[in-house]
């Protein structure tokens, strides 16, 4: 059976449209054949980091300023978003875990409700829909990669967007929060929306090169409201904690490359939290194997890469599927509300003003309850997870089974959040 839903699209580039696109883009400075010859982009080169996650590196500020904010800034100086983020009212909701509510009317204002089928999580390329192709060039901000060899960082002006398939930040023109972006891997090679190695890679990079807690990445599946079918990750400034960064986990077991996995205790969406290893890349393939793992599956899936790239949550959905069975409740329905990774980690975007006056942690703990999978299905996907990365199902049991005597005899060895109050932030 065809599992499909109706959702408002969010709207992420100007040239974005109800219905397909035509081919091309004459006219519209874009990325495709028509216009591409000749369009130069900055560059922006972080050394090739293959250290410890612990490890520290000087600050980057001109990325932070430069590269990101200022360019952000100015294109919100000549009036490329749709509506002013900075004005959408914020609030944290009382209660133990600190749900962020935001009031984003503008998200969904003059769109109609689109099909979106979420039973596959692994769909083909389409270019004929609205792809990152279609971006107007003026969208763009700079071009990002990894350096071939551990170099400085490096920054050059002008460097011509066609000589390989550039990875590149783009603005969402539709922001959550203030710097919101989206970092495109490989744009021209027309990646459908499915987590590789090298990508998750250069996400986690970017989250490392930024070196600020309060700057996350995060990626959305097909099935798990992700509403463009080409590969792209989001990231964006919140200068407070999320409630997920909070949450206690527990130890399940660790890598030979020395990964810890643990698992979420108490927070409303069952997950996994990634962190540590011998190097980053160590960290990287470790969630991106389990990652793969999902896609392969067809369990739509979310992923918060967080603390300047020292966590990775890896968060299973099902919320998609159980609304297009009928088996959500009309008044979560009503709020349209889709509980994507932000959502997932605590920071919800409210669009109408009743919903966020009368916004409670209650009312957000039960939405989170309706993404997450039980308790069973969590436990079958997560021995999908260990067996993916090579772990024995039945050490895993075993580790798993140690660290619970110890929480229970009182010794419960918990994940700390790092980011401190008096840490400098945006």
């Amino acid at each position: 059976m065809l599992l499909k839903i109706k959702r408002v699209p969010t709207v992420v580039s100007n040239y974005q449209k109800d219905e397909t696109v035509e081919e091309g883009g004459c006219g519209r400075n874009c990325l495709s054949k028509c216009c591409i010859d000749g369009a130069t982009l900055p560059l922006y080169t972080c050394k090739n980091l293959n250290k410890s996650i612990g490890e520290k590196s000087e600050a980057p500020v001109k990325f932070l300023e430069s590269l990101v904010l200022g360019e952000w800034e100015d294109r919100f100086q000549r009036g490329l978003f749709r509506y002013d983020v900075t004005a959408c009212e914020t609030k944290v909701i009382p209660g133990k875990y600190g749900f962020i509510a935001q009031l984003n009317e503008g998200r969904h204002l003059k769109k109609r409700p689109s099909e979106f089928r979420v039973d596959k999580v692994l769909q083909p390329f389409d270019g004929n829909k609205f792809n990152f192709t279609k971006v107007g060039q003026e969208e763009l901000l700079f071009q990002f990669e990894a350096s071939s060899d551990d170099s400085r960082i490096q920054s050059f002006p002008c460097i011509p967007l066609e000589a390989d398939s550039p990875s590149v930040v783009a603005i969402n023109v539709s922001p959550i929060e203030y710097g919101h972006v989206l970092l495109i891997p490989r744009v021209l090679d027309c990646l459908p929306q499915r987590i590789d190695h090298k990508s998750l890679l250069l996400a986690l990079q970017m989250a490392t090169e930024a070196a600020n807690p309060y700057f996350r990445l995060g990626y959305n599946s097909l099935g798990a409201f992700a509403t463009i079918n080409h590969l792209h990750f989001q990231a964006y400034y919140l200068t407070m904690q999320f409630p997920i960064e909070k949450a206690s986990s527990l130890k399940i077991t660790s890598t030979n490359d020395g990964v810890k996995i643990s698992k979420l205790l108490n927070y409303p969406v069952r997950g996994l939290l990634f962190e540590g290893g011998n190097s980053i890349k160590d960290l990287s393939d470790t969630v991106s194997d389990a990652s793969v793992c999902l896609q392969n599956n067809n369990i739509p899936f979310n992923i918060l890469i967080s603390d300047s790239g020292r966590q990775i949550f890896l968060l299973p959905q099902c919320y998609a599927e159980k609304q297009a069975l009928g088996e959500i409740c009309s008044k979560l329905l009503d709020t349209q509300v889709n509980p994507a990774v932000w959502e997932m980690s605590g920071h919800m975007v409210l669009k109408r003003k009743e919903d966020y006056e009368e916004a409670s942690e209650e009312k957000a703990w039960r939405l989170l309850a309706e993404v997450s999978l039980s308790e069973e299905r969590f436990k079958e996907v997560n021995t999908m997870i260990f067996e993916a990365i090579g772990l024995s199902s039945h050490e895993v049991a075993e580790e798993e089974e140690e660290e619970q005597s110890s929480m229970n005899n009182g010794f419960i060895r918990v994940h700390c959040p790092s980011v401190k109050d008096e840490e400098a932030c945006i």
